[in-house]
């Protein structure tokens, strides 16, 4: 009876002290989630992202730079074998402004060598405000990709106002698609905040109405200020498309 009484007292410690280690990690874990929800209502205040997120971005923005770096390799090469073609074909003014984008594109080659600091890059923390879509997909972006997205429109209207403006001064036809500035897609590009799929579809929206501008001499979609070219800002935002999101 003894021996009875002594396992039974030993099994009610054991409940009752394994009750209780399930209450503490219970509200360990609660605790834990807690301070999770305070940290991301403080995030949601001030328009930051969680640590997580702010990894993730980083591990992003180190993927897009390296994919774009080996793109960019192969079109530089590209493009000064362009320029060469063009020049055989006596075609002056197109060459002149092939060579010019080829510089750009080497410009941002060098550009790509320097050692970005993410930790004081504010895209990685900033939350998005954003989004648009392309292709069908919807995507979201802060105000630091939005920035790039409206660079891509811009750069690519004067892009195509000079292709066109070229072309029609060596006496071709209007083709803006078989233009390089068209296909490639990626003057003033970095790399950074959004990707480069994205960055082309904009550029080269923008580069088909510059073209149809510069190759008409006209200013139906942008306008020009002491030799520098622009897209309208109302068409800008329309075919950004962004929606504000907070």
């Amino acid at each position: 009876m003894k021996s009875i009484r002594v396992l039974s007292a030993a099994m009610l410690f054991l409940s009752v002290g394994g009750t209780t280690v399930a209450h503490a990690q219970g509200r360990g874990q609660e605790k834990q989630e807690e301070r999770k929800r305070k940290q991301d209502d403080k995030d949601k205040k001030t328009g930051q992202v969680s640590a997580q997120e702010q990894q993730e971005r980083v591990q992003q923005e180190q993927q897009r730079t390296g994919a774009y770096k080996q793109r960019l390799d192969e079109q530089v090469r590209v493009a000064q074998q362009q320029a060469a073609r063009l020049q055989e074909q006596k075609r002056v003014a197109q060459a002149r402004a092939q060579e010019e984008y080829a510089a750009t594109l080497r410009q941002q080659q060098q550009q790509l060598q320097s050692r970005r600091d993410y930790s004081r890059d504010p895209y990685v923390s900033t939350a998005p405000t954003y989004r648009y879509v392309v292709a069908g997909t919807t995507r979201q972006t802060n105000q630091y990709g939005a920035d790039v997205l409206r660079a891509a429109v811009n750069n690519g209207y004067q892009q195509g106002y000079r292709a066109g403006q070229a072309d029609r001064q060596d006496h071709r036809r209007s083709s803006y698609r078989d233009s390089f500035g068209y296909q490639d897609a990626n003057f003033g590009y970095q790399g950074n905040y959004v990707d480069q799929s994205d960055y082309n579809y904009y550029f080269r929206e923008g580069f088909r109405r510059g073209y149809d501008d510069g190759f008409s001499s006209r200013s139906r979609y942008g306008s020009s200020s002491n030799g520098s070219q622009s897209i309208l800002g109302g068409l800008l935002t329309s075919i950004l498309g962004l929606q504000a999101i907070r």
